[in-house]
C-alpha cells in the first residue's frame, strides 16, 4: 500500500515526482518525470496510434493514474485538435490533494488555460465521465486492476505500474493477459519496463513486441501490439 503522504522530489529535467519511502520506489524517473512520460507514452504510446487511427475517437487506459502527469501530457497533445480521447485512469489509493496542488507541472505550462485543465483532471469526480475538454473525456476509476471489469475495448493502454521488483502481482502472465486481452486488434501497450520475463509474456501472449529505445536514463522501453 503507498504511504500516506509520498515525498516531493524534483528529478533532473527539473519536474517533480513523488518517492515511497516504504518500497524505495518513485513515481516517475530521477531523470526526469516529464521527459520520462513524453517519451514513453505520449511519443512511443499516443502519437503511435494516432498516425494508425487518425480520425478515431481513441479509447485509452491507464494503469496507474498517481499524480496526472500522463493524463496531462496527453491532454495537451490533443488541445485543440481533431481527434477524441476517452481517458480510463485506474488509481486505487489516490492521492491528497494537498500534496497534487504542490506538483510542479503547471511550471511547465504555457498558459492559464492550461493550468486549469490540469486543476480538473485532480478536481473532478472519481467513476463517472468528466468532460476536461471537449474531446477529452476523463474517467478515474478509484479501483485496482484486479478487481477492473471494463466494458469496452481499448486502442492504447499505458501500463505504468510500479516496477516488477516493488509491485510484482501486476506483472504476472496472468495479469498481463488480462490486460493485453483489453486491447482491441491492432492496439498497443507502452510501458517503461523492458525485462526480459516481461518480453517473453507478451510474446507467449501473441503480442508483437517492439523494444525501443528508452527515455533519458533508461536504455530500453516496450510497445506491443496485439494481432
Amino acid at each position: 500500500m503507498p504511504d500516506p503522504q509520498p515525498k516531493i522530489i524534483v528529478t533532473e529535467d527539473g519536474s517533480h515526482t513523488l518517492y515511497m519511502e516504504s518500497i524505495h520506489e518513485t513515481y516517475h524517473s530521477f531523470h526526469g518525470a516529464w521527459q520520462e512520460s513524453d517519451h514513453v507514452f505520449v511519443k512511443a504510446g499516443l502519437d503511435y496510434v494516432i498516425r494508425s487511427n487518425p480520425h478515431r475517437p481513441i479509447n485509452l487506459l491507464e494503469i496507474g493514474f498517481g499524480t496526472g502527469l500522463n493524463a496531462l501530457l496527453t491532454m495537451l497533445n490533443v488541445f485543440n485538435k481533431n481527434y477524441a480521447i476517452n481517458y480510463h485512469g485506474l488509481e486505487p489509493f489516490p492521492l491528497d490533494p494537498e500534496l497534487i496542488k504542490n506538483l510542479n507541472y503547471i511550471d511547465f505550462l504555457e498558459n492559464p488555460h492550461e493550468v486549469e485543465l490540469f486543476q480538473r483532471l485532480h478536481s473532478s469526480n472519481w467513476d463517472i465521465p468528466v468532460a476536461i475538454m471537449d474531446n477529452f473525456i476523463l474517467y478515474k476509476h478509484k479501483i485496482t486492476l484486479q478487481a477492473y471489469q471494463p466494458s469496452l475495448a481499448f486502442e492504447l493502454i499505458y501500463f505504468d505500474a510500479f516496477a516488477p521488483g516493488k509491485q510484482p502481482e501486476l506483472w504476472t502472465r496472468d495479469v498481463i493477459k488480462k490486460v493485453t486481452d483489453l486491447l482491441v486488434p491492432g492496439g498497443i501497450l507502452v510501458t517503461y519496463c523492458a525485462r526480459g520475463q516481461f518480453k517473453r509474456d507478451l510474446a507467449m501472449l501473441g503480442l508483437k513486441v517492439e523494444t525501443l529505445n528508452g527515455p533519458r536514463g533508461k536504455k530500453e522501453m516496450v510497445r506491443a501490439v496485439r494481432n
